[in-house]
């Protein structure tokens, strides 16, 4: 709103495009991001967007940087958790446990406040500190029977972080849970458990599909090919030849 209208709906233009492509396609998201950022640096969303496809091109310093730009223009503590997440990413997961303790997480709403959960989990697993990983992320959300945006992955994180404790069995009873609470996909839940089960998957599109085979299992060369098809014709001959002979035969 803060724009000219031609140039608002060209920022917007680049900035629906980082939103369609950040999944799928984050360097592209990430160049369009630039575009929106040479546009109009001064708008928050702008700064915002942009520290997204940074972040999801792991430019973390950069990253940081445009959360911080927003965060200043708006006075919102939404970014917070991912603004730690940042510090991980910049090899400072002390910075990021620093920030999971500091009194902008109070201001966060629930969803908030689990990823910064997820996030101080994680910095304790940078430090090889697997027990106060597990022990960081249960809580009352993970605990409970009711189904959240951020449930799968708080469940999915709580199962990983058993497993690298060793604890194999609990392991599997979370990342069943995981995926009982994971109806778009959001985690691999699935395959982990796939794996701690056993399970192998086959690929049933098989490069050696269509191959042909002689009668004794063998893969024809092309000799074999040029054999089959000369008798083919022989045989089409003999026939023509029969057929022949027939009509001949029915005009006599």
């Amino acid at each position: 709103m803060s724009l000219p209208k031609g140039l608002a709906e060209e920022v917007a233009k680049n900035l629906v495009m980082v939103a369609r492509l950040i999944d799928e396609d984050p360097e592209g998201a990430y160049g369009y991001s630039k575009v929106a950022l040479r546009l109009a640096s001064r708008v928050a969303a702008v700064r915002e967007a942009s520290g997204f496809a940074a972040y999801a091109t792991q430019k973390y310093s950069e990253a940081l940087a445009e959360f911080r730009a927003a965060r200043r223009m708006t006075g919102n503590v939404e970014l917070w958790p991912v603004m730690a997440d940042c510090e991980r990413g910049l090899g400072r997961p002390e910075k990021a446990l620093e920030m999971a303790g500091a009194p902008e997480v109070h201001k966060l709403d629930k969803a908030g406040q689990v990823e910064m959960r997820l996030v101080a989990a994680g910095a304790r697993r940078d430090m090889d500190q697997l027990d106060a990983a597990i022990v960081t992320l249960q809580s009352p959300e993970l605990a409970s029977n009711a189904v959240q945006p951020w449930t799968a992955r708080l469940r999915y994180a709580y199962a990983d972080a058993l497993l690298a404790a060793g604890r194999e069995d609990e392991a599997r009873e979370w990342f069943a849970k995981a995926v009982e609470s994971d109806k778009d996909g959001s985690t691999n839940a699935s395959d982990r458990l796939a794996e701690l089960d056993g399970v192998e998957f086959v690929d049933a599109f098989d490069e050696s599909e269509g191959v042909d085979e002689d009668e004794d299992g063998d893969d024809l060369d092309d000799t074999d090919v040029e054999s089959v098809e000369s008798s083919e014709t022989v045989v089409s001959a003999d026939v023509d030849d029969d057929s022949a002979d027939d009509i001949e035969g029915d005009e006599r």
